[in-house]
């Protein structure tokens, strides 16, 4: 379970970087519990920290922590039932996410906010090619046709420094190295 011993107070950075503006990201007092027949988990039990642009946070602690948990709730993608988170706010850019719906969520990730994974090979599909992969969340968020999300998608792979972009969103993850299916993500 994750237990905020530490957070930072307003206007105070992390790891040294000066906050820049308003911030991104503000989580206070997170709380998010699972309701078993053995009774209650508290995955994350008063979590708070802020983020600005530019600044980078990680979540760092063994096995069962709840670090994994931290960051699903911040998505909102924690499954209910059996878990739900029972108190504090998550704000993306001054926007509290935790009344939201389901569906306004939906428009948030992938608009606003995404998730990258550690181990893409689980979270890639392996028969198909990375072009569509990242085109398709293009077409879902952006509203862009199948040539406009293909167009979008290689200058996305340019941008992450992935060498031949356009070859490379003809490929398939197994022909990506590891760093690069990283950056594709």
């Amino acid at each position: 379970m994750v237990d905020s011993t530490h957070s930072t107070a307003p206007g105070e950075s992390v790891a040294g970087a000066a906050p820049s503006g308003e911030p991104i990201l503000e989580v206070s007092d997170l709380k998010t519990y699972f309701y078993t027949r053995d009774g209650i988990v508290k995955a994350v039990d008063g979590v708070s920290f802020t983020l600005h642009k530019g600044e980078t946070l990680g979540l760092v602690g063994e096995s069962g922590c709840g670090k994994s948990m931290t960051a699903l709730s911040i998505m909102r993608l924690i499954p209910e039932p059996p878990g739900r988170i029972v108190g504090g706010q998550i704000k993306l850019a001054g926007r509290d996410l935790v009344p939201l719906s389901q569906e306004q969520m939906r428009d948030v990730r992938g608009n606003e906010m995404s998730m990258i994974f550690q181990e893409p090979m689980t979270s890639l599909n392996p028969v198909l090619s990375i072009g569509f992969q990242v085109g398709e969340a293009l077409r879902l968020h952006q509203n862009m046709d199948k040539r406009q999300a293909m167009k979008r998608a290689i200058e996305m792979l340019d941008l992450v420094k992935i060498p031949e972009p356009a070859q490379r969103a003809r490929e398939y993850p197994h022909q990506l190295s590891g760093g690069m299916r990283q950056r594709a993500m």
